[in-house]
């Protein structure tokens, strides 16, 4: 599939804001970015419902009154990007002004009212950009993304960097809506003889992750989230099992919106598209049988921005990208958080405690992000920073993941005690990650005794795990810092690990 070509005035700003407008069928969203990068951070979220694509497959065109609202929410964004000293915007249209007769009029329009040229996607480049945004917020994704607007869902499969050949069905929450006259059980079969005529798909799906993309979807998940009390109300990364989720998405349909538990948080224009929702996500569960439905946050617009990245940043990953800005934004001194993460790397490496991918990209993680707290009063540094991180705006990152970071830095403040923080996000780490956080905090309080957080002193001060027992070698010079505290720190590790602990001096 050919690379996107979005239109933009000039170069990309790298030290300004970039902004995406995204006119879709059901909404029309500015989202304001920090800059251009590997893990982008909005700072600026906002949409409105316009319904641009509903009655477009009956009539042909796009509804007059919803072109008035897209028009002034178009103007209003004008000027929120001209305050945020915006350098580059990017316009994007999709399948309701692809659709509509009187499509191109209204790009006319559109393109007068935010001032810039608007780019309209065809079903091939909207899929490919969903995908390129799954691949953003992803680690090495595996399986077919699924991309459900207003008008179209757009399916492409996506392995590592790679995108595969996409298709786009007009299978969106309007356009079903609007096709079967509002009538769900004739919905449900447009639905599925749409679906089964794309067996080459959903047959690569099998055992494989579905990335769910777009506003309706992301809703269906919150309301999962509630109706099984999750402890993380982040979407991104948001796991449901298929099995259940299938009787979840049958409920959906079959109920009363209004009877579903933390439906406020669904905006009212938004729930009537919920059935249809549910029914096209029961359908690929069905005929795909993937092992997992992942949600994700990013989609179209994160997709365009990193098409616009060189090679060598696209393949940084994002989660070390994310925690790096933030080492650099809010540590004392961010060297020191890279010293930290070669530190524990060697005592673990030491103590012959085997670590997979996984577990090193938590690791170097949590050490670039030690130190973020620490303007944070001291008796709520632990707090500040499992907040800051359980609910940040991190990719490439699991929700088990999320609460391993949270919990790595909360016990480095709080002290290891299992106790010191509530049992939800304990059972959301599980076991095993748990007593992988408790460690690396361990490591952590005796590291900061000695550096106070700055750079150059963890190199002259191995850790290591010999013969029974957890040795911190100082030299000479260093000899001072031995006194109680570090001594202390130095019991509580070898108390984690059943081992006598050593300050050894050289």
């Amino acid at each position: 599939m050919p690379a996107l070509s979005f239109e933009a005035p000039g170069r990309l700003k790298l030290g300004r804001p970039v902004a995406i407008i995204d006119i879709g069928s059901n909404s029309v969203r500015l989202v304001a970015y920090e800059g251009l990068s590997r893990a982008v951070t909005p700072i600026y979220n906002e949409k409105v419902l316009c319904g641009l694509g509903r009655h477009v497959a009956t009539t042909g065109r796009l509804d007059e009154d919803a072109v008035d609202r897209a028009l002034r929410a178009l103007a209003r964004f004008r000027v929120l990007c001209d305050t945020m000293n915006v350098s580059d915007i990017f316009v994007l249209a999709t399948a309701a002004a692809r659709d509509a007769s009187n499509g191109p009029a209204f790009l006319e329009a559109a393109a007068k009212a935010c001032g810039q040229p608007i780019s309209l996607l065809s079903g091939a480049e909207e899929a490919r950009a969903s995908a390129l945004g799954v691949i953003a917020g992803f680690h090495d994704p595996d399986g077919m993304v699924g991309d459900m607007g207003g008008g179209s869902l757009e399916l492409v499969d996506v392995r590592g960097s790679q995108v595969g050949q996409g298709i786009t069905m007009p299978l969106g929450g309007l356009a079903l809506q609007d096709v079967s006259g509002g009538s769900l059980r004739k919905a449900q079969r447009i639905v599925r003889e749409a679906l089964e005529r794309a067996p080459e798909y959903l047959e690569n799906l099998h055992g494989r992750t579905f990335y769910a993309v777009g506003g309706t979807w992301r809703a269906l998940a919150r309301l999962h989230q509630a109706a099984r009390d999750y402890p993380l109300h982040v979407m991104h990364g948001y796991l449901i099992d298929p099995d259940d989720g299938l009787d979840f998405l049958r409920l959906v349909e079959e109920a009363d919106a209004k009877t579903l538990k933390d439906i406020e948080s669904v905006s009212e224009a938004r729930r009537p598209l919920l059935a249809y929702g549910a029914m096209v996500l029961e359908e690929i569960i069905r005929l795909g049988q993937p092992i997992e439905v992942a949600i994700s946050a990013f989609g179209v617009r994160e997709g365009v921005l990193f098409d616009k990245l060189d090679p060598q940043t696209r393949e940084r990953d994002p989660l070390i990208a994310a925690a790096s800005d933030l080492n650099l934004l809010r540590s004392r001194s961010p060297r020191h958080g890279e010293e930290l993460c070669a530190w524990t790397e060697a005592f673990i490496r030491s103590l012959g405690l085997p670590e997979v991918e996984y577990d090193v990209r938590l690791r170097r993680a949590a050490c670039l992000l030690a130190d973020i707290g620490w303007r944070a009063h001291p008796d709520y540094r632990g707090e500040q920073s499992l907040n800051l991180i359980a609910y940040g705006a991190f990719a490439g990152l699991d929700h088990p993941g999320r609460a391993y970071l949270a919990l790595s830095i909360f016990f480095r403040h709080e002290g290891l005690s299992p106790d010191k923080v509530g049992s939800r996000i304990r059972t959301l780490a599980g076991p095993r990650l748990l007593e992988r956080a408790r460690l690396l905090a361990a490591l952590m309080r005796v590291a900061y005794p000695v550096s106070v957080a700055m750079e150059g002193v963890l190199p002259q001060v191995p850790l290591l795990a010999r013969g029974g027992q957890v040795v911190l070698q100082l030299p000479a010079h260093l000899e001072p810092l031995a006194n109680e505290r570090l001594t202390g720190r130095m019991r509580g590790l070898g108390k984690l690990l059943n081992m006598e602990a050593v300050i050894e001096i050289l």
